[in-house]
């Protein structure tokens, strides 16, 4: 996607319901004060005025006065009832937050109780691909206490997409999709969680909702104010997948904005944006501090993992794996893609463009797994925030875990693990014909990223030796 096709705006749900609401509050503006202006003239020609020589009519200067004063009344309802539509949860406090410490006069209408005084908001983005480690990583930011966490939000737009009519989904191209995804983001940012109303299925009843794709994953939407429930767990060990939607019950978006604005941060984690180029409007906004991690992983690994998680998706490559024969029906763009925008990617972030200065952080996988504590001290400085003690046992207790054992967090997205091995695990359960495969339709983007390549089934076997290159990246400056 180029530059231009980044700027261009897309007309979303919420956005064209905006507009029909503006135009109906300006005709409804319009006919109110033709009606006072009626009601002011039979007023005027009845009661108040009187007819002098020549037939020439004049009314009393009250009678004018009042009708001034009726239309600048209906006109002044209008645009303020207009504003407060548009605002979000708490009376517009994220607008509050980012101007009350400029003008005193907008202390007197914040609630201070829910807004961070100590620190200026940071906007964090995990920018990945799917089955890259991606869980992990924004457990990291989870972990911290000042963060208000989302994992993977634009499931929903996607799903909404997804679910809509062929006849829609024809005339919906990728800048549409890209434009609502970038949408959902802006609001997610600055906590207006209703916007998200637009895309979750079934339609959530006054701002409640069962059906928030991963809730449990965030400790922020699991704890108070949002759950009363959590007390006692927060006080113990992290909520689970389990406990969360039993003992919280269905999530209330109005606390979740107030959360997210008690909070001095939020971090998303996605894996549905293709290109950090798409990315540019987002980090151009002057009402974002945005930061975007772009976590990347060896192509070879991410198809294992996907070959493991999504068995129905990948079911040729699991045949092909089983049997050491391609199948014809296998789609070798379900990893070729993936390369793709990976390079495109990292390109645009080694050209370091002005648009990414400060904002663009590139971490493999790998390197995050073989050295936990260091590359999180990295990530957590790029983005602005402290290293407290939480996230320091939070890593120790799940970077050094016997897989076997029993975890809080043992599902499909699970991060309870021994990192050193899960990073190279994938060497023993792809076959070489795969291997080899891959690294043909991947060459470029493993000699980018500093992953070796294999040349027989002994040196692919061979874990003693690793296939990952010392590679520094450096933020984007």
């Amino acid at each position: 996607m180029n530059s231009a096709e980044g700027h261009q705006w897309k007309p979303t749900g919420t956005s064209v319901s905006k507009l029909h609401m503006y135009v109906a509050l300006k005709l409804n503006t319009i006919v109110c004060v033709c009606v006072c202006a009626s009601v002011a003239f039979q007023h005027c020609q009845w009661e108040r005025c009187r007819v002098r020589g020549g037939g020439r009519m004049e009314c009393s200067w009250k009678t004018v006065l009042l009708l001034v004063c009726a239309s600048l009344g209906v006109q002044y309802t209008a645009i303020r009832t207009l504003r407060d539509s548009l605002s979000g949860p708490c009376q517009g406090a994220y607008r509050c937050q980012s101007r009350h410490l400029r003008d005193s006069r907008w202390r007197t209408s914040c609630d201070d109780s829910w807004l961070p005084m100590d620190s200026p908001r940071k906007h964090i983005l995990l920018f990945a691909t799917t089955r890259s480690g991606s869980s992990f990583t924004g457990q990291l930011l989870n972990q911290h206490p000042g963060v208000f966490y989302v994992f993977e939000p634009l499931y929903h737009v996607q799903q909404a997409f997804t679910n809509s009519s062929s006849r829609l989904r024809r005339t919906l191209d990728r800048r549409a999709l890209l434009g609502a995804y970038r949408d959902l983001l802006l609001n997610l940012y600055t906590c207006e969680l209703h916007f998200m109303e637009n895309y979750i299925r079934p339609e959530p009843q006054e701002h409640i909702t069962s059906s928030f794709f991963r809730r449990s994953s965030s400790h922020a939407l699991c704890s108070p104010p949002v759950c009363s429930d959590g007390v006692v767990a927060a006080a113990s060990d992290p909520p689970d997948e389990t406990w969360c939607p039993k003992k919280c019950g269905a999530l209330n978006l109005t606390l979740a904005s107030m959360s997210c604005l008690s909070r001095g941060h939020v971090a998303v984690k996605t894996v549905r944006v293709p290109e950090v180029g798409d990315l540019r409007t987002l980090t151009e906004d002057p009402r974002l501090d945005l930061k975007i991690v772009h976590l990347v992983r060896d192509p070879r690994a991410i198809l294992a993992s996907r070959m493991m998680a999504f068995s129905d998706q990948f079911r040729a490559w699991k045949i092909w794996n089983a049997t050491g024969r391609q199948p014809r029906y296998v789609d070798l763009s379900q990893i070729t893609s993936t390369c793709k925008d990976m390079v495109a990617s990292v390109e645009t972030g080694l050209q370091r463009p002005a648009w990414l200065r400060g904002r663009y952080l590139l971490v493999r996988y790998e390197d995050l797994a073989f050295n936990p504590k260091d590359k999180a001290s990295e990530i957590y400085k790029f983005a602005g925030l402290e290293m407290e003690d939480r996230v320091r046992t939070w890593i120790a207790k799940n970077t050094n875990s016997n897989a076997s054992s029993p975890s809080e967090w043992n599902y499909r997205y699970s991060t309870t693990r021994d990192s050193r091995v899960t990073a190279e695990s994938w060497r023993l359960r792809l076959g070489f014909d795969i291997v080899r495969t891959v690294q043909n339709l991947c060459n470029d983007t493993l000699a980018l990223l500093g992953y070796k390549q294999v040349r027989s089934v002994a040196e692919l076997r061979n874990l003693s030796q690793s296939l990952v290159e010392h590679r520094t990246f450096q933020p984007v400056t």
